[in-house]
């Protein structure tokens, strides 16, 4: 099982539990989830969906429903009630605004959710890359309505 949080690692009292087997989320339409498992996979992207291992992933995706995790898949912050990947994130992707454009209008989406990692080591905390992914957004897409989920940029620096 891969630890996804490093300081995790040394509170055994803590384990990650197996979900109930109740838990089955339903695929209603294949042809629409590989669709958009094809298109976020092929612009490279990332989703809160696959980050933080939602249980309801082939629910949304068989909608065309997907929440977009801008600056990469890896947070500076381990915040204890998340699953998304804890470490030193890679440089910014300075195409991601135009793969985002892109796969809402492949996805044909009337609704766009744009968040993203928290990017401590970032000056501005990456609220330059949030302004150019909204603008080529609305740009591409101007009849989408977008709704942005941003962090506090509070830049609580680590050395990094």
């Amino acid at each position: 099982m891969k630890i996804r949080h490093p300081e995790k690692i040394n509170k055994p009292i803590n384990p990650i539990k197996k979900k109930p087997s109740w838990i089955k989320s339903k695929l209603l339409n294949s042809k629409e989830f590989f669709l958009t498992k094809t298109i976020v996979n092929k612009n490279n992207l990332s989703t809160v969906c696959q980050e933080a291992n939602c249980p309801n992933i082939t629910e949304c995706w068989s909608k065309r429903h997907a929440t977009f995790l801008i600056m990469g898949n890896i947070c500076t912050r381990a915040c204890a009630f998340c699953d998304v990947t804890t470490g030193k994130p890679n440089p910014l992707d300075s195409l991601e605004p135009y793969k985002i454009a892109n796969a809402i209008k492949k996805l044909n989406l009337k609704h766009a959710v744009i968040t993203s990692v928290d990017r401590d080591d970032l000056t501005d905390g990456g609220a330059k890359h949030f302004y150019e992914v909204i603008i080529e957004a609305r740009k591409q897409n101007p009849e989408t309505t977008i709704e942005v989920l941003t962090p506090d940029f509070f830049e609580k620096r680590r050395r990094f």
